[in-house]
């Protein structure tokens, strides 16, 4: 597995794996599955682990401290978004960014994941009511405190990334890159080269969309994807026809459609790390794959202007989701 410096952070495997699905948010996950698909992918030179304190409510951390037991603490790196808010009944009310709060979502992250520090600890979205001057200033507080490691950053614009630069570094932006998704390309992308901030790539499927293996037959209960315009009954027919198109693309390149859609995203650049987001290791066994597919420039420019934004119908998040995207705004 090649590893590279993350930015100003440290230096992980060239992929991740996003622990998201496995607590439950596309639908029931097989908690055995997922311990597994952890394993495998610490013993094939994974280091980065991604999750969320908001993910099943804590559930995801638990998991991922029950899967790394035993496992030397250097031997892997955690990336934990904070600052969501939740409710009993599974909804969402917001984000919380303020200083107080975000110790506080740090001391219960600590503890689910038996930890003494987290490497590296990111708001999950911009909060309006707080500059982000002042939360990345809790933020230094806490690489003081030893209690995290480096500062990442998720889904803001490019002003923000200077902004908060400007008080702490920052290691890395998290941030949806795909072939269907390239809104980062136009400004943010730039700005965090040249403030030396790199990119995890997360939704690098499209929600699991381009891995060729969705449909809408195999939604389960409780799958959010329901929620997302893509996936909406007016989109997704057309949507599984840019699929099939994929289909047909891959072979071309020895490679499956998830292969296809991973390679295309770690060729953007040694400053982007695309994060797995598998839950069983069949998934996990396929994506890695994507790892030795080498795509040189006449391919990606292919692949990108056959599966391109402007042929996917439908907005990554729905209406209220966008609004509170600062990586969306004009």
């Amino acid at each position: 597995m090649e590893m590279r410096r993350l930015g100003h952070g440290p230096h992980v495997s060239a992929v991740g794996l996003g622990c998201m699905s496995m607590s439950g948010v596309y639908g029931p996950a097989d908690r055995g599955d997922a311990i597994r698909t952890i394993h495998a992918a610490l013993d094939a030179g994974i280091t980065l682990l991604d999750t969320g304190d908001f993910y099943g409510m804590g559930h995801n951390e638990l998991l991922i401290a029950e899967a790394v037991k035993g496992r030397p603490r250097d031997s892997y790196r955690l990336s934990v978004k904070f600052g969501a808010l939740r409710d009993p009944g599974n909804g969402w009310g917001g984000n919380d960014m303020r200083p107080e709060a975000l110790k506080n979502f740090l001391a219960y992250s600590l503890q689910r994941l038996g930890t003494d520090y987290i490497d590296i600890y990111r708001p999950a979205r911009l909060d309006p009511a707080v500059p982000i001057e002042e939360t990345m200033g809790a933020l230094a507080d806490c690489v003081n405190a030893g209690w995290i490691r480096y500062v990442g950053l998720s889904e803001v614009g490019a002003e923000t990334l200077r902004r908060a630069s400007a008080v702490h570094p920052v290691c890395d932006l998290q941030i949806e890159y795909a072939l269907v998704s390239r809104g980062i390309e136009r400004e943010i992308l730039p700005t965090a080269r040249e403030l030396g901030i790199a990119i995890t790539a997360y939704g690098i499927l499209s929600r699991g969309l381009l891995s060729g293996h969705w449909h809408p037959d195999a939604a389960k209960p409780g799958d959010m994807r329901g929620h997302y315009p893509r996936f909406s009954t007016g989109n997704v027919a057309a949507n599984l026809q840019l699929v099939e198109r994929m289909r047909e693309l891959a072979p071309a390149y020895g490679a499956t459609p998830t292969q296809l859609a991973i390679a295309w995203v770690a060729a953007q650049g040694d400053d982007v790390f695309p994060l797995i987001g598998a839950r069983r290791p069949a998934q996990l066994q396929e994506a890695l794959a994507a790892i030795e597919l080498r795509l040189g420039p006449d391919a990606i420019a292919h692949i990108g202007d056959t599966i391109s934004p402007d042929k996917i119908h439908g907005e990554r998040y729905a209406p209220a989701q966008m609004a509170h995207l600062d990586s969306e705004r004009p």
